[in-house]
C-alpha cells in the first residue's frame, strides 16, 4: 500500500462536541483533508507546537517526552496513520536509536504532536484517505456546469470550520494593544490554541 503524506491545515472548536477539537490534515500533493477529532490538551500541545513564538512556562507532557527523546539520542523519524476502525484512527511512532528502528504504537494525536517537535513526516495509507478523506468546496459548482461525485463536508467539520471563521472575524475589530493584552491573558491561562490564533492576527498585522 502507498503511503500518502499530510501536513497540518488546521485546528478548529467542536460545537457540537464539548470539549472536542478537529484537526485537519491535508495532503501534500491533492486537495483532501483529513479530519481528526481530539480533546483539548491535544489540540493546545499541537497548537503550540505550531506557533513556535509561543512557549509555556513549565514543559508539556509531549514537550517532556521531546527533552526525554534527547537525551537519551532517541529521534521520531516519521509517524504513520496506518488504521482506520469504527471512526478511530490507529498511528504507530517510527523510531530510531542507535540506527537501530523501533515501531511504537501512540493515539493519533499525541503521534502529530510528537511529529512537530521531532520535525518528522507525517503520513498515512493512501486506502485510508479514500475512506476517510473529504473534499471542501470552495467554488460551489454553477448547475449548467457537468455534475462530478463529491466526498460531502461532515455537519460536525462545517460547523468547527464555521466557528473558527467567526472567531477569527473577532479578532479583526481589536487594536494591537487589545491583542497582546489578550494573547498575554491566554499564555498566562495555557490556553494555546487561543494564543495561537491571537498571534496570527497579530502577524497579519
Amino acid at each position: 500500500m502507498s503511503l500518502v503524506r499530510l501536513n497540518i491545515k488546521g485546528i478548529s472548536y467542536s460545537q457540537t462536541q464539548n470539549g472536542a477539537y478537529a484537526l485537519i490534515l491535508n495532503e501534500v500533493d491533492g486537495d483532501r483533508k483529513l479530519p481528526i477529532v481530539i480533546g483539548a490538551f491535544e489540540a493546545q500541545s499541537i497548537a503550540i507546537a505550531l506557533e513556535k513564538e509561543i512557549r509555556p512556562p513549565r514543559p508539556l507532557t509531549h514537550d517532556l517526552f521531546k527533552n526525554f527523546s534527547d537525551r537519551f539520542d532517541i529521534v521520531v523519524k516519521q509517524v504513520i496513520i496506518h488504521k482506520l476502525v469504527d471512526g478511530v484512527f490507529y498511528s504507530s511512532l517510527i523510531c530510531e536509536r542507535d540506527k537501530i528502528e523501533e515501531i511504537i504504537d501512540a493515539r493519533t494525536s499525541d503521534a502529530i504532536a510528537l511529529a512537530l517537535r521531532f520535525q518528522a513526516p507525517i503520513f498515512t495509507y493512501k486506502n485510508i484517505l479514500d475512506k476517510a478523506g473529504i473534499y471542501l468546496k470552495v467554488n460551489p459548482k454553477k448547475e449548467d456546469e457537468e455534475e462530478q461525485d463529491s466526498i460531502l463536508v461532515d455537519d460536525l467539520i462545517v460547523e468547527e470550520i464555521e466557528a473558527a471563521s467567526a472567531e477569527q472575524e473577532g479578532y479583526k475589530n481589536k487594536s494591537l494593544e487589545e491583542l497582546n493584552a489578550l494573547l498575554e491573558e491566554a499564555v498566562n491561562n495555557e490556553d494555546y490554541e487561543m494564543a495561537a490564533k491571537i498571534r496570527d492576527e497579530i502577524s497579519k498585522r
